[in-house]
């Protein structure tokens, strides 16, 4: 498969013989488990307190026929504080009680972590790869990529060096995404509780730029909504499949592609 490689004036300098980098089935399953598999890697193990609820003096003893005995009381069996003025008799440590501990509490000994074989990662990996060259799956993600020519869009390896959001924006220009930059400008108000947890926004993914070395374009990028900039070496399926849906509009440097391709033949 030969592919036109661009100027960052988006004029054509050459093509470039990709092999079969680009013409591997797409297999929505796999990547949408690949996505899964990185999502749950990267969750943190949380948990309460193993003693939260348990800091109470409250205790129950049910003798019968002995003083202060607990039973025949016509009171639920529970834990409870003893001579605590208003307190008195307060049921505490069951979950039931107020102030009590959890029932069924999260614990940090869960494991959050999923397996996938390593040769269904590389087939999901590669299959995302190649959806980035299918610009119906690009429409279809609501991706404006109407004016670009030819996907896979690869740019010679001077694009790592862009270190200006303006020239970065007038870069995307020549390639017709102004409608994208619009797209992914556009935000809306989160539902629920979110919005009080430092998430009010719901912003949109734009496209991805994958270089071989970070030489200036990820803090170009770094102002501009919606964009990621992502080493080869650290490229992964969710970063081409946002969300499991593969087709995201992929900018490829030079370098990085040959980079990936030799990776994949290792």
């Amino acid at each position: 498969m030969k592919i036109p490689v661009y100027t960052l004036k988006g004029e054509s300098k050459r093509s470039l013989d990709s092999g079969r980098m680009f013409s591997e089935l797409v297999r929505p399953d796999l990547i949408l488990r690949a996505v899964a598999v990185e999502q749950a890697a990267d969750r943190q193990p949380y948990g309460t307190d193993p003693l939260a609820g348990k800091r109470t003096s409250a205790h129950y003893h049910g003798r019968r026929k002995v003083r202060h005995t607990m039973m025949n009381r016509e009171m639920a069996r529970m834990a409870r504080i003893h001579g605590s003025g208003f307190l008195h008799m307060t049921a505490r440590f069951v979950p039931q009680a107020t102030k009590g501990r959890k029932a069924h509490p999260p614990k940090t000994e869960k494991v959050w972590k999923k397996g996938m074989n390593k040769k269904e990662r590389m087939k999901a990996l590669s299959s995302a790869i190649a959806a980035t060259a299918n610009k119906e799956l690009a429409l279809s993600r609501g991706h404006r990529a109407e004016g670009i020519k030819h996907l896979p869009l690869v740019i010679e390896k001077e694009m790592e060096g862009v270190k200006k959001a303006k020239n970065l924006i007038e870069f995307l220009k020549a390639f017709g995404l102004e409608r994208e930059m619009e797209r992914v400008k556009e935000r809306k108000v989160r539902s629920g509780k979110g919005t009080k947890r430092g998430r009010k926004y719901k912003g949109k993914r734009g496209l991805v730029i994958i270089v071989s070395e970070y030489g200036g374009i990820e803090k170009a990028a770094g102002s501009l909504p919606g964009i990621d900039v992502v080493k080869a070496s650290e490229l992964k399926v969710g970063h081409l499949a946002p969300g499991g849906r593969p087709g995201r509009l992929a900018i490829w440097s030079e370098a990085a592609l040959e980079q990936i391709e030799k990776e994949l033949k290792g």
